[in-house]
């Protein structure tokens, strides 16, 4: 039996995200007696599964972050020349340029750039470097992929040859379950008749979290019992807290760290999604897949809505989220199909990234 296709997947900094997270669902479902996965990460990730992916058949690669870039760029380089992969798929956008560029003078035939985000207000430095990167988004890739329509004309354009490749999930995982329900919110202390409203991301300012503090403030001085649940972990996790306790509110929130997000989900009663932006949103999805109401910012792309249940408001006014939240009647699942979401199926979307793999790189063989 021949060896399988191995791919580097340059992840950057893992730190719980959701890039990861998708890259993760994908190696763990594709048929890896075909395909296999090896990691580029930042040596500054906190979270990385180095068992699981070991255990998997990868192999975790450390690079220095790209703030370093003579370094970072010599040490992908370097890779690229001494392991001989012979696809390369960058999953850190708009920095997609580097590890690309590197991999072009290294000689890799096929280099993929994987757009999965986009770009929102309150960032002017971070969003300027973007626009410059942009420029040479289309210079390095042979091929690009993106998590939306929405996500890859941000980076690429609407031009160019760009295919989607859905953030899917396991649907069986993240349907809903009465038992499970109640084991979550025995977790955080939830009594019967206290309304959850839940997100599920890293705590970091794009995905705004500490805007839903403000609204928790709205539904309780409006005579709501809610309660705050904040699933994940990251930079603004002390600022987060100190805004609860400013306001009096941190005896109604719960920050449960990194956990099941299947398990959390049936733990809510609503999902709220404030980002100020997002490429696809794939907490979304899978808040949906539970059965969950959800209220989504409306920087977010209309793609994420496979239901036809979500609503979306801008988010410049908590009291209008938590009028939305109580309309949306928090605490009853909305119905699920799952045929709708058969797209999103992880089974699915694994075969047909390992097809699209060996494809390449059987163009790549007989060239």
């Amino acid at each position: 039996m021949s060896e399988p296709i191995r791919v580097a997947h340059v992840v950057g900094k893992m730190c719980g995200g959701g890039v990861e997270a998708v890259v993760m669902n994908y190696y763990r479902h594709i048929d890896r007696s075909r395909v296999q996965f090896d990691f580029l990460v930042d040596e500054d990730s906190a979270l990385v599964p180095r068992e699981e992916i070991g255990s998997l058949g990868g192999r975790v690669f450390v690079v220095p972050p790209y703030q370093r870039l003579l370094a970072y760029m010599g040490r992908l380089e370097g890779l690229f020349s001494d392991e001989g992969w012979s696809i390369v798929h960058s999953h850190v956008n708009a920095l997609s340029v580097f590890p690309l560029r590197a991999a072009a003078r290294a000689g890799v035939p096929v280099r993929i750039a994987h757009s999965h985000s986009t770009a929102g207000k309150g960032e002017p430095v971070k969003n300027a470097l973007k626009r410059l990167l942009r420029t040479q988004a289309n210079r390095y890739p042979t091929h690009r992929l993106a998590c939306s329509r929405y996500a890859g004309e941000w980076l690429f354009g609407k031009e160019v040859e760009l295919e989607v490749v859905p953030n899917a999930i396991d649907m069986n995982a993240f349907a809903f379950d009465e038992r499970w329900r109640s084991k979550a919110r025995q977790m955080w202390n939830i009594e019967d008749g206290q309304v959850v409203i839940g997100h599920v991301g890293r705590l970091a300012p794009v995905k705004n979290q500490s805007f839903l503090i403000e609204v928790l403030s709205c539904l309780r001085k409006s005579g709501v019992d809610a309660r705050l649940v904040l699933v994940g972990e990251g930079k603004d996790r002390i600022a987060i807290q100190n805004r609860a306790a400013c306001l009096g509110l941190s005896e109604y929130m719960v920050m449960p760290g990194q956990m099941d997000s299947s398990l959390a989900y049936q733990g809510f009663d609503a999902f709220a999604f404030p980002s100020t932006y997002e490429g696809f949103g794939m907490a979304a999805l899978e808040a949906q897949r539970a059965g969950l109401p959800c209220l989504l910012s409306d920087a977010i792309t209309r793609e994420v809505d496979v239901t036809g249940a979500v609503r979306f408001l801008p988010i410049d006014d908590p009291s209008a989220w938590a009028d939305a939240l109580c309309a949306l009647r928090a605490g009853d699942r909305v119905p699920v199909r799952p045929e709708r979401f058969s797209y999103y199926d992880i089974d699915a979307a694994a075969q047909k990234l390992a097809a699209l793999y060996i494809a390449l790189d059987g163009e790549r063989a007989g060239k």
